[in-house]
């Protein structure tokens, strides 16, 4: 009751309001909702290891002193011929595009611990962005921590940029080393100008008062690399188009580069800060006590979703159906849920009880702990687990 009168009525405004819109997209499986839970600083948002854990796109609410940031969580963008494969909703396929056409700003997460995938953005996301090239764009490498060999970082980047930052051509040059104390003591880099020093921690500064300088940060990560990245004002593309995507693998207008690790939340303060700064003046959209646009029940069917993705193999728990039987507050005002799981088959149902129902019961232990940090209260939550009839 209480989020529907928050969502209902209209939001308190501050004296000078500023909002910005951002829709986070990439591949399966990037951490678009882990950033998202991190920014938001509470678990809304379901998070497993297997792909297309979000069905369909939902928004968060940030809102610091006079800024407002809403944030579109949106499912991996993935092709008609996956999403017929993997029987996903039709959802899956729009909602990322629908985010898109009210976004301010996007952020493009890619995950550099997959070495499959990490050195292309996918052609469904060049797609994307090709569409909306007048939507500001930046790039997000993310899962930094499980890349060991810093310079592949910097390869990364000139692949996934097509060699530019903000309309400035990204050269890599050597660093020689003439002895090991030598290049224990002098960093390879030296950051350059900016206007935003907050934001020099893990991303690529605009260089627009620079002539040529580097524009990596003089991180203790970063000193062990022989490579670093370096600005030349000329040659970059100014202005960004509809483009043929046929032959690109990155995308050259990404005004700002940032590293991260999402699930650890490293430097992810230092992107918050980056968003709050891009805002706009505007009305807020939403009351200031508004964290999500879910509903408590979508809120728990992902949590519990994201269980039974985490402890079922390969395709079983995608056929999972979930149905809610009672949601009631108890007499110490203590939430009691009690959900029922259909499955397709009895094989399905034993892997899900597990032995001595130990896999049930570890995911309603969890799920409800969960639901507990997201509503701020005692959850008693009861799974039971039929057989489509």
């Amino acid at each position: 009751e209480e989020q529907d009168r928050l969502l209902r009525y209209r939001p308190d405004q501050p004296q000078n309001p500023k909002v910005l819109r951002i829709a986070i997209i990439g591949a399966p499986n990037a951490g678009k909702s882990t950033l998202s839970n991190q920014l938001l600083g509470r678990k809304v948002f379901p998070v497993s290891q297997k792909v297309h854990t979000t069905r369909c796109k939902a928004w968060g609410v940030v809102t610091y002193e006079d800024t407002q940031l809403i944030i579109l969580d949106t499912p991996g963008l993935t092709s008609p011929f996956k999403a017929k494969r993997h029987k996903l909703e039709e959802a899956m396929l729009t909602d990322p595009w629908d985010s898109m056409k009210h976004a301010d700003l996007v952020l493009v997460l890619v995950d550099v611990s997959d070495h499959w995938t990490r050195n292309s953005l996918s052609k469904e996301v060049l797609k994307c962005l090709s569409q909306f090239p007048q939507i500001p764009s930046v790039l997000v490498l993310n899962k930094v921590d499980l890349v060991k060999k810093k310079f592949i970082l910097l390869q990364l980047v000139t692949e996934l940029t097509e060699g530019f930052v903000n309309g400035k051509k990204l050269e890599v040059r050597s660093e020689v080393k003439h002895n090991s104390s030598s290049s224990a003591t002098s960093p390879p880099t030296q950051a350059s100008p900016s206007e935003n020093r907050a934001t020099e921690s893990h991303c690529l500064q605009k260089a627009d008062q620079a002539q040529e300088g580097s524009i990596w940060d003089n991180s203790r990560d970063m000193r062990d690399s022989e490579s670093s990245l370096v600005t030349e004002a000329a040659g970059g593309p100014k202005r960004c188009g509809p483009r043929d995507i046929k032959h690109m693998r990155g995308w050259p207008c990404f005004q700002e580069i940032f590293m991260l690790a999402a699930l650890h939340g490293e430097e992810v303060d230092t992107l918050k800060r980056y968003l709050l700064m891009q805002a706009k003046p505007g009305p807020w959209e939403f009351h200031s006590g508004v964290l999500t646009g879910q509903s408590p029940q979508e809120i728990c069917d992902n949590i519990i979703r994201e269980k039974i993705l985490e402890y079922l193999p390969l395709e079983v728990p995608y056929g999972v159906v979930q149905v809610t039987e009672m949601w009631e507050e108890g007499p110490s005002g203590e939430l009691l849920i009690v959900q029922n799981l259909l499955v397709p088959r009895k094989s399905h149902m034993m892997m899900l009880i597990g032995r001595g129902g130990k896999v049930i019961s570890r995911i309603a232990q969890e799920a409800g702990q969960d639901l507990m940090n997201a509503f701020l209260c005692d959850v008693r939550l009861k799974l039971k687990v039929e057989v489509k009839s």
